[in-house]
C-alpha cells in the first residue's frame, strides 16, 4: 500500500464532502469544507491518499497552543488499515512543529475504534457533552492529550 499523506488542497473539497457522506450521520457541506479549507487561518486538513485515491481526511483548528481535532474520516472500503493512525500521527507531529502543545476533540461514546485510536496518542477522557449529537442526541466524551 503507497500511502501519500499531504496538506488539502482546493481540489480536496468535493471528496472530503463526499467522503463525509459515506463516514458520518451528519456530513459537512462541500461549502463547509470550502471555508474551511480556504477561508479559516485556523484550520488545517490533510489528505490520505492511495494510488491517486482519498481515503481519508483529517481535519484540526490551531487556537492560540490549543489544537481542536475537528475530524478525522476513513473511507469504509479503507478502515483497519492504519490510514487513521497515519493521519492522526501527522497531523499531530506537524502542528507541535507550530506550537501546538495540548489537544481536544470529541467523539461519540459509541464510537469504539476511534476512542480507541486517539487513546494510542495519549488522549484521555476529560468529561462528558450530553445530547452532543444532534442526528440523533448522543453523547460525546471529551478527550485530551497534554504534551
Amino acid at each position: 500500500m503507497n500511502l501519500i499523506v499531504r496538506q488539502a488542497e482546493e481540489k480536496d473539497i468535493k471528496p472530503m464532502a463526499e467522503m463525509d457522506i459515506l463516514c458520518f450521520t451528519a456530513p459537512w457541506s462541500e461549502d463547509s469544507f470550502r471555508k474551511e479549507i480556504e477561508e479559516n487561518p485556523l484550520a488545517f486538513y490533510i489528505v490520505a491518499e492511495i494510488d491517486d485515491r482519498m481515503v481519508g481526511y483529517a481535519g484540526l483548528w490551531c487556537i492560540v497552543d490549543e489544537g481542536h481535532i475537528t475530524n478525522v474520516a476513513i473511507h469504509p472500503l479503507f478502515r483497519r488499515k492504519g490510514i487513521g493512525e497515519a493521519l492522526v500521527s501527522v497531523l499531530l507531529e506537524h502542528t507541535a512543529q507550530n506550537g501546538i502543545r495540548s489537544y481536544t476533540l470529541e467523539v461519540r461514546v459509541s464510537n469504539a475504534p476511534a476512542i480507541s485510536l486517539y487513546s494510542k496518542f495519549g488522549f484521555e477522557s476529560a468529561g462528558l457533552r450530553k445530547n452532543y449529537y444532534e442526528d440523533n442526541g448522543e453523547d460525546a466524551i471529551i478527550m485530551w492529550r497534554k504534551s
